[in-house]
């Protein structure tokens, strides 16, 4: 790949970023099979060699490559969304309601509050809140706190259809989880940004990026609903290009986002929700097309994912490598404690993962906070590409430790139907 960079230097963008997909695709493809052999999720073995090859490290996909990817990588986050939304059923979320909202409610306030409290507490050492005032300071706590409470849907389903986990009952649950808490923490995330100018320096904040924020939400689940109707109709008449129906869905997806700004995970998550609860045959025609074409996916989201982690963000952690570990720690211990709350024991390593709603919301903070949003993000980043690279490996643990996977076999283990979908055999959640 280094020789071919050197002979297509002067080549034009479209054909590099096209050589650079190949090349991810065998690259991820082999570091995937080199962690299973490792016994680690071939997620993380996709992710971390999307970020060793990338311009972060080797360079052996350029950053103009890994950007102009990025329609590629919308498509195939949307395919991946689609898959997370069509698990999630009505008929659980009316059956579990409340062990269900005691758990995301847990695994929001918990995180956020104990992540807020002890970055405003140690403010004047904080490398973002050293400088400021006190009213400025809150606002940064709050809103890493807030950003700490997302969890990542899209690695939750990878690792679930990887480890053949779908029918374990705390894969369910965590999976459900996940998504519900993505669709509050947007809520969350406006709520905060609306409310800061209330203790913040006079011009700190841009207020109107909250309303933007609910707004995009919003959208994004409307379009969602409508593509899932659409998409729903057309399997319904056209009973055949199963595949061609779903790439058909997921570059719609992605031309919406960029058109209009909207989040391509609530959209995808909606459409998926949609289909499999409203047109239950099609959505099981469609999931399990999906499924079979489901590992180049993967590899194309997750490498990209890793190489588009940047020099500075390797340079950000490595200068302040303890502060990382101090929000990752208190992130983790938040999420346990919200998990007991909620009345369970090993869940929490299933929320650990964080991906694009967390993403999306760093970039709404940068564009929040004029004058040190830029900062903001880059620890957003910086955070979210540690739990990427952790987070599927915690959630395998917990699924070992509940039973639902085998110790170092892909095996599910065959539970009741009846079975409430929080409690396992050994009654842990």
């Amino acid at each position: 790949m280094a020789l071919f960079q050197q002979l297509t230097r002067a080549g034009p963008l479209e054909a590099r970023a096209t050589l650079a997909l190949g090349f991810l695709l065998l690259a991820a493809h082999l570091g995937g099979e080199l962690a299973k052999r490792l016994r680690l999720p071939r997620v993380t073995g996709f992710l971390v060699t999307g970020f060793v090859v990338g311009p972060a490290w080797l360079g052996l996909v350029r950053g103009d490559e890994v950007v102009a990817l990025g329609f590629i990588s919308d498509a195939a986050m949307a395919l991946i969304a689609f898959a997370a939304g069509s698990q999630l059923k009505l008929e659980m979320l009316r059956r579990d309601a409340v062990p269900l909202a005691r758990l995301s409610v847990g695994t929001i306030l918990f995180p956020l509050g104990l992540v807020a409290a002890v970055i405003l507490s140690v403010s004047p050492w904080f490398p973002l809140t050293v400088h400021q005032p006190l009213g400025d300071a809150l606002a940064v706590a709050l809103v890493l706190g807030t950003i700490a409470a997302a969890s990542s849907p899209s690695l939750t389903v990878a690792l679930i259809d990887e480890l053949d986990a779908g029918n374990g009952p705390v894969a369910r649950a965590v999976l459900g989880v996940s998504i519900v808490k993505d669709i509050l923490v947007v809520g969350l995330f406006a709520l905060v940004l609306g409310n800061v100018p209330l203790f913040a320096s006079p011009g700190a904040v841009d207020v109107a990026v909250a309303w933007t924020t609910l707004l995009r939400g919003a959208g994004s689940i409307a379009a969602g609903a409508a593509l899932g109707y659409v998409a729903s109709r057309y399997a319904r008449i056209v009973e055949r290009d199963t595949l061609l129906l779903l790439v058909a869905v997921a570059f719609l997806t992605a031309v919406a986002v960029r058109f209009s700004g909207i989040e391509t995970m609530l959209m995808a998550l909606t459409t998926g929700f949609y289909v499999a609860n409203f047109a239950p045959v099609e959505g099981e025609r469609l999931r399990g097309e999906l499924k079979r074409s489901a590992v180049p996916v993967y590899i194309v989201f997750f490498a990209l994912a890793g190489a588009a982690l940047q020099a500075e963000a390797l340079q950000l952690l490595m200068e302040n490598w303890a502060w990382v570990v101090l929000l990752v720690a208190l992130r983790a211990l938040g999420l346990r404690l919200g998990t007991r709350f909620a009345g369970g024991e090993h869940a929490w390593l299933g929320f650990v993962s964080q991906g694009g709603v967390a993403l999306s919301l760093g970039a709404a903070a940068r564009r929040a906070f004029p004058e040190w949003g830029v900062s903001l993000q880059a620890w957003t980043v910086v955070i979210v590409g540690v739990h990427e690279i952790v987070g599927p490996i915690c959630f395998r643990r917990a699924l070992r430790l509940t039973g639902e996977v085998t110790g170092g076999e892909h095996v599910t283990e065959k539970r009741d139907a009846d079975q409430p979908a929080l409690v396992s055999g050994g009654g842990s959640l």
